[in-house]
């Protein structure tokens, strides 16, 4: 058999120009990517029957009443303050507002937004409509409506769809 004849047999002479070297070292593969959650809230009521319990239920997050979260104990330390569209509920609304605006509040709690439920059904009476503009030109506010199952305790239905915003923070979508 000839030369060239067994070196076929062989498989192919590869030649390359240039000094040979081995193969580049891969690069580390990156670390995987922390996924995000979806944020933890905490619904702080400005008063009492505001909702907070209702919103905690429907849009998830802790229910932490007319107490502050403490996040050393668990607890989320992002704040959506609580009030019904009610004058008394805009003032408790207003003046708990103050309080972080003052640095009163536990240090280490963020106010994310208030949410204002609606306190009857239909349209707010104009001088309560100020008073919501007013609130809203210092922190987003988000509005839920009067939601008539809520009143009797069905609170199973999907969140109403006014809400949507609010479902979008909080990481509940319908």
């Amino acid at each position: 058999m000839r030369p060239d004849t067994e070196q076929a047999a062989a498989g192919p002479e590869i030649w390359v120009r240039g000094p040979v070297t081995e193969p580049a070292a891969r690069p580390p593969e990156p670390p995987p990517r922390a996924t995000a959650s979806a944020r933890r809230f905490a619904w702080v009521a400005t008063h009492g029957g505001a909702g907070s319990t209702t919103l905690a239920t429907v849009f998830g997050g802790h229910d932490a009443g007319r107490n502050w979260p403490q996040p050393e104990h668990g607890e989320p330390a992002s704040v959506l303050l609580v009030g019904r569209t009610h004058a008394a509920g805009l003032d408790a609304v207003s003046h708990t507002l103050d309080i972080f605006r003052r640095g009163d509040a536990p240090p280490g709690l963020d106010l994310d937004a208030i949410v204002l439920v609606a306190d009857a059904p239909g349209r707010l009476p104009r001088q309560l409509v100020q008073r919501v503009k007013v609130i809203g030109s210092v922190i987003d506010v988000y509005r839920v409506p009067w939601v008539p199952a809520w009143r009797t305790g069905d609170l199973t239905g999907p969140p109403p769809r006014e809400s949507a915003a609010l479902a979008r923070l909080t990481g509940r979508t319908p």
